[in-house]
């Protein structure tokens, strides 16, 4: 494993916890089976959607988003104002592979994921079908890269989506984002809209360390009352800080709140709108839409609000 790359403190045997109570194993098999074929049904549909406009697009890409969701079984409630159109990058804290379709069901655009999730069984191809932008996590050099890629696509007036931690946790703590694509928000005069993704309760959804993925599916089909809460704070106007890790701070820091038990909406605000202090320490990672490299767990607790030394885990 590259010494640069992200890592987060969970692990799938103490953090990703099944759900209490569990719905019955046939409810559970169904909602399975139910999954699957929604994602294989966007598969063999979205091709024929090559020909329509983008916003047209984007009202399907949401129905079936929601669609796939709820076929697993889960409850998503949205709060705060949807931005206006127009180039946007989108950036979210990181729990599971259900962030994707729980994302792209309220803001729909094109998704930043490692490489690897190209050979995924079904999700891959679709991910491909989608425009999703695959990075090399394991090629520091093609960094630059990826970011003029980036900035060309917000450029283009169209809307990013990236996982700034690069790598999954299980929801009681947030890992530090990384600037790297925010400085492709810069470049294109974009501005930043920090997402918020809450699981309750938390454990089920959580897709960390080495879990197998069939294993994270069958636990969230098997989830009695999962419940996905998405939160869309204020956009970060571009030119509201002077660089990238400023940015990636503020944003970083406005999601962080939204997420402690006794944030509320104005606390966000106020994490988004504060200009962070310092420079600090250089980070270098683009965001990816899962690193799950494992460490020895600190935060095993229920609460919701970041861990100091979970954060400081992570290589800078």
């Amino acid at each position: 494993m590259s010494v640069w790359l992200p890592a987060a403190p969970c692990l799938p045997e103490r953090c990703a916890t099944p759900a209490q109570p569990a719905a019955p194993p046939t409810r559970a098999a169904l909602r399975l089976a139910a999954g699957c074929a929604a994602v294989a049904a966007g598969l063999v549909l979205a091709p024929l959607t090559a020909p329509l406009r983008p916003a047209a697009r984007h009202r399907l890409t949401r129905l079936w988003c929601r669609a796939v969701v709820r076929a697993f079984g889960v409850r998503v409630r949205v709060t705060g104002a949807p931005p206006p159109p127009g180039p946007l990058l989108v950036v979210a804290n990181h729990v599971s592979w259900l962030d994707i379709p729980l994302v792209a069901a309220v803001l729909p655009g094109r998704m930043v994921a490692k490489r690897e999730v190209r050979h995924w069984p079904l999700l891959g191809p679709l991910a491909a079908l989608g425009g999703t932008l695959f990075l090399d996590r394991d090629r520091l050099r093609a960094l630059p890269g990826a970011v003029r890629d980036l900035a060309r696509t917000l450029a283009a007036g169209h809307r990013v989506v990236v996982f700034p931690e690069g790598s999954t946790w299980c929801g009681r703590a947030q890992g530090a984002f990384r600037p790297a694509a925010f400085q492709a928000a810069l470049d294109a005069g974009a501005p930043v809209q920090p997402v918020r993704i809450t699981y309750r309760p938390v454990g089920p959804a959580a897709f960390v360390g080495d879990d197998p993925l069939a294993a994270s599916l069958w636990r969230v089909a098997r989830a009695g009352r999962l419940t996905a809460e998405i939160r869309l704070l204020d956009p970060v106007p571009h030119g509201a800080h002077p660089d990238r890790r400023a940015l990636a701070r503020a944003a970083g820091a406005a999601v962080a709140a939204a997420g402690s038990p006794a944030a509320g909406a104005p606390a966000a605000r106020r994490a988004a709108a504060r200009p962070a202090a310092g420079v600090g320490a250089a980070q270098t990672a683009v965001a990816s839409d899962s690193a799950k490299r494992p460490r020895s767990s600190v935060h095993h607790r229920d609460s919701a609000s970041p861990a100091a030394a979970s954060s400081a885990a992570i290589p800078s």
